[in-house]
Formats: C-alpha cells, structure tokens, sequence
C-alpha cells in the first residue's frame, strides 16, 4: 500500500535549538541592543507537532520529544547622559544640581555599586563638589532621606534594580567665584574607558573611579559603565555697587555724604525684582538698599528720585524681607535704610545715574567710627537672585548669589563686601580727681581739686611744732573720667611733689606700683567711661607735724596734648591740732590778781582744731570723727590731780562735745567730740581750785 505522508513542522526544532545555542555560547561578546531581553532564569521549551495522513485518506497527529533551555542571567548597565550639557552657570553659582540616570539593562535584578568617599564621581573645573546622592524619591531634588555617595566612608550598594529598572543620581556642585567665562564645569560618573561614543555595558575592570554591577552570578561578569555631563561657565549680570564717601576725619554733628551707582559689568542685563513688603507699584525694580549707619540718622531737607522706599525694619531684616513705605515716618530717626529704584532693568555695560544720600553724626563718641556697606539686588537670567555691596573691586566678588550682608553693624560683616569706613574727628578731653569725684573743682578751679589724707605713724606724741618720727604711707584713690569724644589713653604724671617724698602710681588696683618722678604711666579709658588709679604718696620721718603737704598728679590726653587736668593728693602729718592755755584769777587777797596761790582758781582751756582744707566743690576732705580729748590730773606728766580740786560744773565744751567727769573730786575729765569738719573747732575747758 502507497502512503503519502504530509509533516508539517509547526517549529523547526533543531535548528532552532542549534540557533540558541550559538547565541547563549556568543554571551560573554554580549552588547547591549534594542530589543527587550528574555529575563534571566526563563525556560525556553520547545516540542515540535506534526500531522500526516495516509493513501486510504487517514489523518495522524503526533509529538516530538521536549526540548528545555533555561536563558541565563546576563548583566548590562547604563549611565546617561553622554557628553550631556547642563544650562549655563555664572561665577560663584551655589547648589548647581547635575542629573545621571543609572538603567539596568542586564536581563535580571541586580544593584550598582558605588566607590567610597565619593571616588565614582570625577569633576573637572573651577568647581567643588557639595554633595551626591542617589535620589531615592526621585523627586529630582536632595532630600533629607537620599544616599549619600560623596561623604561615604565605605562603597554604596543601591538597591536592586529589576531588569530595565533606573535609579537617578544627583551631583551638586559649587561653582568657584573666580572661575573663567567660557570655561567649562564637567561631571562625569564612572570611568569607563571603552565603548565610545556611549562608554555603556563595558567589562569592569576595577579602575579607581568605577560604577559597577554588583551579582556575580551572570555569564558575562561585572559591567561598568560611564556617563558625564558639562556645563559653560557664563559671563552673565554682574552688578558692581559704586560708593563715594568722605575718608574723614569729619566733626560730629555734620552730615556725611554718600554717593550711589549701580553698574552693570556683565553680559546679560541686570533685571527687577520683587519686593514683597512694599506697596503694589513701587515694589519692582533694580534696588540699591542704602542702610542708615549706627550713630548717625538720615539728614532733613533732601529729595530723592521718585520711586524711593524707606523702612524702619531692624537693619538685621534682610532687604528683601523688610516692610517699605513710599514715605519716610515723621521721624526721620526712626529710618533704618533707604531703598532707591535705579529702573527696571541696568543694561550691558551700563551705570544708574548717581544718587546722593546725606546723614546726619548723631553719635556723641567719635571713636565709632561711621561704617557704610550697602546692597544691590536685581535678577539674571541664569542665577535667580544676584546681589553685590559697596566698596568691591570686582563685581559680585565672593557674593555667591541671593546672599545678604548686614550693613553697618560693627563687628558684623559677612565679608561680601568691603565696608567703606569714615573717620571722624577726635577730641580728647580730661577729667582727674577725688575718688568717684572727677568733676570736683577746687577752692579756684578744676585744677586744684583735692583729696585730704592723713599718715597715722611717726606722729602720736609729738606736740605741734614737733617732727614725726617714723615714715609714713598714705594711699590716695583718684578717678580719671574720659571727658572727650572718643577712646583715649592718658598719661598720668607727678607735676610737684615735696622734697623727698616718694609718689607712686598703680593702674591694676594696687597689685604693681610705678614710681612717678620723671616717669609716667598710661592707661587706656573708653569715651564717656571712668577709671580709678591708686597714688601711694610715702613721707620720710622728720616732717613737721601738723603740716599739709601737696602732690599734684596730671593726666594728659595723648589724642589732644594739650588737654589735661591735675588733682591735688594732699599728706597731713595728723590733722587735729590740740593747744593748751590757762589764766588764774586770785580773790583770796593774798599776792596779786593772777598770782598762783593756794585758793586762787585755775582755768583751763583746749582748744582743738580739724586743720584739713576746706572750699570747691566735690573734693576729699577730711573730716575727723570720734575724737576724744583726756585730761588726766594724775598720769605723768601731769601733776594738777593732787594739788588742785575741781570746781564743780566748770566744764564745757564750745565745740559740742560731751563732757565725763565734771563732779566733786575729779581728776580725769574726758571730752568726746563725734565729728569734726575741717577747719571746725572748739575749746574745752574747766576750773580747778589751787591746794
């Protein structure tokens, strides 16, 4: 029997096979293509079918044996973009955000792996880098929850990225204020260094810069991979802010003149901005902000261009944060900066026309000095905000962009700009005398004020017209008020002194001592301030009790020579002066009226005196307190205690003082005297009837 038998192959089984099989022994040469990979791990399985008939008109099926073929895991990987550009960036630009895309295009899941401390990440320019992250929200922005891959000390592994599956990388880059127009800003990621024009899917080989595939279980190994992106560094709006001013020095109350002009050294016009705290109107323009420097206010009678603003917000408000008003308040003190509105926009190598602003000293301490820097704001068309302050040599030199400086708050400058600085003219002026007393004048002038202290040795016993017999030491404070306009120091000097004392001077409270003679001693006093010095004022043995002796001390200004005061410290050698006098009246008829005979009376007097200067206003006189005066009938030398009798009632005191001992039978009478001014005095005095 004839039979025809018709196959039909639905596959072509073997050849087939045959065909995978070149491919999957063609893997290690594997490249990256258009079309979609089968996934790693997938079965390919395969069974050719056939149906035949016979001569007799009978149809068959039948099967062939099944083929299985597993697709092995094959890695790819991906960085764009390639010789990508990024928008044009200026001189100075901050937080300059470069954007990779990482793909795995291997046919499994796998992970990048990225070099510690940021060694995947090549940047060439006149640029740092900031920051670099993986962006794990995608939100293009780096946030708070990204990797970070430039500050990490050990490699970073990204998650696992299924088969087409991306990350994106953010690198942020901070552009060098002196970084050349024209020049270029690179960032590339990885370093793969074959495979142009793309550098993708290339066998990874370890290189120091390497972004790499992280599974090893793939037929073709570890693969690298390399993207990079530029960017022109652009000559844009650079806006410089001219300031004229007077160097000084310049008399306090007077006005200082500034002159403004906003120039334009760029390439791009320099255009408004918008300041949300002034009228709808007046609030968009170029804006030069002209602050109000400490110690002085802005001065009457001026007109400024239309369009000018002025704010009382702390002078700590950044410019663009303050609350404006096209009118000054009603006092003009009360003015804290001034905003003038040069235009719309200041073209390409173009200046505003100039404005002058006046302001009036009002401080009273000429040594702060007057410090001026000031502020322009206007928009480019790269950077957003721009902003530049007086006194540079370079426009938007170390600005960086929408940065603020302080303005005239001493000590407070951020160093964007270069604070212009007008002196002012110093006075110096002086003021020396009594502790806490610098104004005190004396009994002619200022320049005898005084301080009256007396040496308590060398002195008991010695009746007036004596000599002391020891040494003694007194310490005179005196204070010294700065009097003038400013920070000064002042030269302390003895001008007379009496023979052979020794006078010396301590500006630490006493802890070291200089001796005046034709030395001097400095010390520094701040405007309006006071500072104590200590004179030691030392008197040999064998002055004359009783007895002033002067010391004139001077200060001297060393901003002005010429001005200076002198005080008196004034050394008593005892200061109550005690004098002893009597008369007798006889009425007993024996010898004559004054005759000292038994029963004639005996009258005593002492007269005692506070010998310390008086006169002037606010000096350091001496007045004496608890003074008590003795009489003593009985202690040696006296001898009236056995040979007189006290007369009852016969004691007083002229001076107000309280008298003990005025009974029947005394010989010791005291007199107590609480105070004594100087030269106050009074007698005591008492009766005693003659044995």
């Amino acid at each position: 029997m004839n039979s025809k038998i018709t196959v039909n192959l639905v596959a072509e089984i073997w050849q087939r096979a045959s065909r995978f099989l070149v491919f999957a022994l063609g893997l290690a040469m594997f490249v990256s293509t258009t079309y979609a990979q089968t996934a790693g791990g997938t079965q390919i399985v395969n069974q050719a079918s056939a149906t035949y008939e016979d001569g007799a008109g009978n149809n068959y099926s039948t099967v062939s044996n099944t083929v299985t073929i597993t697709v092995a895991n094959v890695s790819g990987l991906r960085i764009t973009p390639d010789a990508g550009t990024h928008a044009s960036i200026v001189p100075g630009e901050q937080n300059v955000l470069y954007s990779f895309r990482v793909t795995n295009i291997g046919n499994f899941s796998d992970q990048v792996r990225f070099l510690a401390s940021g060694q995947s990440i090549i940047l060439t320019g006149s640029a740092s880098l900031s920051r670099a992250v993986i962006d794990v929200n995608t939100s293009g922005t780096i946030d708070a929850g990204d990797t970070d891959i430039l500050g990490n000390a050990a490699d970073v592994l990204s998650a696992a990225m299924l088969q087409n599956g991306f990350i994106d990388v953010l690198v942020e880059v901070d552009v060098d204020a002196g970084a050349s127009p024209g020049s270029t800003v690179n960032v590339q990621l990885g370093d793969a260094a074959s495979g142009a024009p793309t550098y993708d899917n290339q066998a990874a080989d370890t290189s120091a810069n390497e972004v790499r595939t992280v599974s090893t279980v793939s037929v073709n190994g570890l693969r690298e991979a390399r993207g990079d992106i530029s960017a022109t560094v652009d000559t844009d709006a650079l806006v410089q802010l001219n300031l004229t001013y007077p160097t000084g020095p310049v008399a306090l109350g007077s006005n200082i003149t500034y002159g403004w002009e906003v120039c334009n050294n760029g390439l791009r016009p320099a255009n408004a901005i918008t300041l949300a705290g002034a009228p709808a109107g007046s609030n968009s323009g170029v804006f030069i902000f002209a602050p109000i420097p400490v110690g002085t206010s802005l001065a009457t009678g001026q007109t400024f261009p239309a369009g000018t603003l002025y704010t009382v917000s702390p002078i700590a408000t950044a410019p663009t944060a303050a609350t404006w008003t096209t009118s000054p308040p009603a006092q003009l003190s009360d003015v804290t900066r001034v905003a003038f509105n040069v235009g719309a926009s200041v073209g390409i190598a173009a200046c505003s026309t100039p404005i002058n602003m006046a302001v009036t000293i009002t401080t009273a301490d000429a040594t702060l000095d007057i410090v001026q820097i000031g502020d322009v704001f206007a928009t480019n068309t790269v950077a957003g905000q721009i902003t530049d302050q007086s006194g540079d040599s370079v426009a938007n030199a170390g600005d960086g962009n929408a940065t603020f400086d302080e303005g005239n708050q001493p000590g407070n400058v951020d160093g964007d700009g270069i604070p212009v600085i007008t002196t002012l003219i110093r006075i110096g002026s002086v003021l020396i005398g009594p502790s806490a007393s610098p104004t005190a004048v004396g009994p002619t002038d200022s320049n005898d004020d005084y301080t009256n202290l007396s040496v308590n040795t060398g002195i008991a016993g010695v009746a007036f017209g004596g000599s002391t017999t020891a040494a003694g030491t007194v310490v005179f404070r005196n204070t010294i008020r700065n009097t003038g306009n400013a920070n000064d120091t002042f030269v302390i000097s003895r001008q007379s002194a009496p023979a052979s004392f020794t006078v010396e001077v301590s500006v630490d409270g006493g802890l070291t001592y200089t001796v005046l003679t034709t030395n001097t001693v400095s010390l520094a006093v701040n405007f309006g301030a006071d500072a104590d010095i200590l004179v030691r004022v030392t008197a040999p043995a064998g002055q004359s009790v009783l007895t002033a002796y002067p010391s004139v001390i001077r200060a001297t200004s060393t901003i002005t020579p010429a001005a200076f005061n002198e005080t008196i410290d004034r050394l008593y050698t005892g200061a109550l002066r005690m004098t002893k006098s009597y008369t007798v009246v006889n009425s007993t008829g024996v010898g004559g009226a004054t005759d000292a005979v038994p029963g004639a009376v005996i009258a005593y007097t002492i007269g005692y005196t506070n010998i310390t200067s008086t006169g002037g206003t606010g000096n350091g006189t001496l007045t004496l307190s608890n003074i008590v005066i003795t009489e003593d009938g009985n202690a040696a030398p006296n001898t009236w205690g056995a040979t007189t009798t006290h007369i009852v009632g016969s004691a007083a005191d002229t001076g107000g003082g309280s008298i003990t001992g005025d009974s029947a039978g005394s010989s010791l009478l005291v007199d107590t005297i609480p105070t004594l001014a100087p030269q106050a005095g009074g007698a005591f005095s008492f009766q005693r009837t003659i044995n």
